[in-house]
């Protein structure tokens, strides 16, 4: 089984990451964390208040929650979990502690993807990732064509010369 963490800001086109990891992952079992890192605040009261980040949540729309039960259902046989977790910290070494908690193997970015900060504490992930020893794979955006019926299509076609000649 494979843990994959993805950075995200919450935004739908995030999720796009789900197909492009179980194309690319195909013969692996996935639990798929999507994190959000804040720094800590300087504040006593906020770091008093660390354990009730229940706010935190309010930042995930019900859509995006929708959206991961349809992935999961969607893809049963592969994603063993999917989750959303909280970093809260700046330095390098506290985000590869978070890493070895979660039992994290990579981490995956979709290629083109802008991060986006959802409020004065969040924190662009690159920043730690890309220090944090852990392996990244950046994964293209998959874009699901409608299959045309082709033989309805020129049937149609033939049709419609033949009604206007």
């Amino acid at each position: 089984m494979k843990t994959v963490l993805v950075p995200t800001d919450f935004k739908i086109a995030s999720l796009n990451i789900i197909d492009a990891l179980v194309l690319n992952q195909q013969n692996e079992k996935l639990n798929i964390i999507f994190v959000h890192a804040f720094k800590l605040s300087d504040s006593i009261t906020d770091m008093l208040m660390l354990s009730r980040r229940s706010r935190d949540y309010e930042n995930v729309s019900d859509e995006f929650y929708q959206k991961l039960n349809e992935a999961k259902a969607k893809y049963a046989q592969q994603i063993n979990a999917i989750g959303i977790e909280y970093f809260y910290g700046s330095t390098v070494a506290a985000f590869k502690n978070f890493i070895e908690a979660f039992d994290v193997d990579c981490i995956a970015y979709l290629k083109g993807y802008d991060f986006t900060p959802i409020n004065k504490f969040s924190i662009d992930p690159q920043i730690l990732t890309a220090r944090s020893g852990c392996k990244v794979i950046l994964l293209n955006t998959l874009t699901v064509h409608a299959t045309e019926k082709l033989i309805d299509t020129k049937i149609n076609e033939v049709r419609l010369q033949e009604a206007n000649a």
